[in-house]
Parts: structure tokens; C-alpha cells; sequence
């Protein structure tokens, strides 16, 4: 199949998702958007962390990401001819919505062949838009969808926690692969933020749950940093702790660093603790205080590999305010090419 046919595929998926957006909002699911309408409340009631709103969400990132000027840039260093078609397995993570998506995206234009293991946290909604694509008869890639363990297949791309890719990168070492672990997200703070510039970190902060490795998960202050303009910027995020989920995890970190006589900063539904970690729980940011910018720049360089986006207005860090959760096709996870990966099999 050609790369246009492919294109053409992904401009129809593209319209769907939009018209699927726009008839949910209008109270006008008909016959073409129930179905898939029905497949977002099944994977709500499957799993508590994907409420409609952080699935619309995930929805809504990928109808600005494929737009044709965005494809077109995307695809247009590589030449996917002649591709050499193989069987690609993709083990997914389930931590956000459609969060394996782009992976198997890119196992469709390079005109491999696809088995899929989903998450049991995400088991509906990347099978049915995969299945969409297929439909659109614009993609010769053949479809195996999983839960099970994985036998035939050249190359892996898996996504896990450190503790799972260590069993990754044993079972899988004699196939090409890409293993990726745990990263976290930071913001380097300068102290001369705006309010709709900390408003925005909110949502690097909280988009998710703040369940995604692109979600921040620690700030870098000045000495002596005062977080009541911080508070004041993100209480609009507070509706957070009437999730169920959110709350418990939210009052169980709460409860164990108090007994611990750890000090504290809390507004009620986000724990502020001074630590040294990246990676902060549920309904808690990590914080630490610095003096120099330059040797925060160097740790999180020394540290790249731990790190996922640097979030900030300084010269180093490399994302603004409130864009963690709306990467570009050609924003690699782990800065790993994933296409030129796959062409290369």
C-alpha cells in the first residue's frame, strides 16, 4: 500500500475522532458515533482513571496531531519503500489513554504486521481505532490483538515499569527491540512565572490523573520560593479530589508522610513534599530548592535518561507551560525513533 493510500487512512481516522468529539458535545450520537461512543464507557467502567473527559482528551490530542501538515512533517525525512514486512509485537502500558497508540501507528505506515498486548488498564480503545484504520482499507498490515503471551514475532517494542523491563530485555534480547522504562517529567521554576503560565503547569501536573510519564512529577523552585502564587494558579484543579481513586491516593500519602513527621505543603488536593526523588505518588509533587540554574541544568542533563520533558521558559528546558500532554507525531518517547526503527527491520 502506498505512503498516500496511508495518509489518506489517517485523514480518516482524523475525521472521525473530530465528528465523534463534536456529535458527543451536541447530544448527536447517532448510529456512526454510538458505537465507538459505547467502547469510551466501557473503558471508563473497565478502568476508574479514564473518566470520558481524560479519554476526550486523549481524543482531542490526536485530532490536532494528525493533521495533514502534521503527517506530512512527520513522515517526510524517511523513505518507506521497499520495507522488508515483518511481525512486530507492541507490549502496551495502560497507564493513560491510547497511551500505545503511536506505536502501533508506526508499525502500520512502515507495512509491518502488528500483534498487539494491551493492557488490561486499556483494552478497547487502540483495538478499535486499529481495527478503524484496517477498515478504511488504506493499510495492508495484518491485525493480531492479545492478552496473552507472545510467541511469533521478529521485533518488540515494550513499555513497562524498570521492574518489568528487566525481564523485557532478557526475554527479548535475541530480537530487535526498543524496552523503555520509567520516566518521569520536571519544571524548573524560575520564580517569575505568570499566573497563566503556573495555571498551565497545572495541567502538565494534573492532565491524567498525572499518571503519564509526560506529566510533571517534580519542580525545581529558587530558595526561599513562596508556593501561594502555586496554589492560588492551580485551584481550579481541585474538582480532582471528588474522584474516588484520586482521593484515597490523596488521603493514604497524606496520612504516611504525616505520621512520618515529614513537613508539608497541602491545599486539600496535592501534597508538596521536599525530595530529592523524580518520581512523586499520586495527589503529591515532588519539590526541591536550588541557587545556581546552572547546576540544575547539569544534573538534568547527567540525568536525561530518568527524564521525559523539562518543563520551563529557561534556555534548557525544552517545553512550555501546559504542552507535556499534546506531544507532536515526531516526539519521540525516550527520544527513541521509533520509525526509523521499524524501517530499518
Amino acid at each position: 500500500m502506498s505512503l498516500e493510500a496511508k495518509k489518506k487512512g489517517l485523514k480518516q481516522l482524523q475525521s472521525f475522532l473530530n465528528s465523534y468529539l463534536s456529535a458527543f458535545q451536541n447530544d448527536n450520537l447517532h448510529d456512526g458515533y454510538q458505537e465507538f461512543n459505547d467502547i469510551v464507557v466501557k473503558s471508563k467502567q473497565h478502568n476508574a482513571w479514564f473518566s470520558v473527559q481524560n479519554i476526550h482528551k486523549a481524543i482531542g490530542s490526536w485530532v490536532e496531531a494528525l493533521s495533514e501538515e502534521n503527517i506530512n512533517t512527520w513522515l517526510k525525512p524517511y523513505d518507506l519503500n521497499n520495507i522488508n514486512k515483518k511481525k512486530v509485537a507492541i507490549i502496551s502500558a495502560g497507564n493513560v489513554p491510547l497511551v500505545g497508540f503511536h506505536d502501533c501507528l508506526s508499525v502500520f505506515l512502515t507495512g509491518h504486521d502488528l500483534v498487539l498486548k494491551y493492557s488490561s488498564k486499556d483494552k478497547f480503545l487502540t483495538p478499535y481505532l486499529l481495527k478503524f484504520l484496517q477498515n478504511t482499507g488504506n493499510f495492508d498490515s495484518k491485525l493480531e490483538v492479545t492478552d496473552g503471551q507472545l510467541s511469533d514475532f521478529d521485533a518488540v517494542i515494550a513499555t513497562g515499569s524498570n521492574n518489568t523491563s528487566r525481564y523485557f530485555e532478557y526475554y527479548f534480547k535475541n530480537k530487535p527491540n526498543i524496552i523503555r522504562k520509567n520516566r518521569n517529567s520536571v519544571a524548573v521554576l524560575s520564580g517569575n512565572e505568570t499566573d497563566d503560565e503556573l495555571k498551565n503547569l497545572g495541567n502538565d501536573i494534573f492532565q491524567y490523573f498525572g499518571l503519564g510519564c509526560r506529566n510533571v512529577s517534580k519542580v525545581f523552585v529558587p530558595k526561599g520560593y513562596d508556593f501561594s502564587k502555586f496554589f492560588e494558579a492551580i485551584y481550579g484543579f481541585g474538582d480532582l479530589i471528588h474522584h474516588h481513586k484520586y482521593a484515597n491516593n490523596y488521603d493514604y500519602n497524606k496520612a504516611v508522610y504525616l505520621m512520618s513527621e515529614i513537613k508539608l505543603f497541602d491545599n486539600n488536593f496535592l501534597v508538596l513534599k521536599e525530595d530529592q526523588s523524580y518520581s512523586s505518588p499520586i495527589a503529591c509533587l515532588f519539590y526541591e530548592h536550588y541557587e545556581d540554574l546552572n547546576q540544575i541544568e547539569k544534573k538534568l542533563n547527567i540525568d536525561r535518561d530518568l527524564l521525559q520533558c523539562k518543563v520551563g521558559h529557561l534556555d534548557f528546558t525544552e517545553i512550555g507551560f501546559g504542552e507535556t500532554q499534546s506531544p507532536q507525531l515526531w516526539d519521540y518517547a525516550d527520544d527513541v525513533d521509533t520509525i526509523l526503527f521499524l524501517k530499518d527491520l
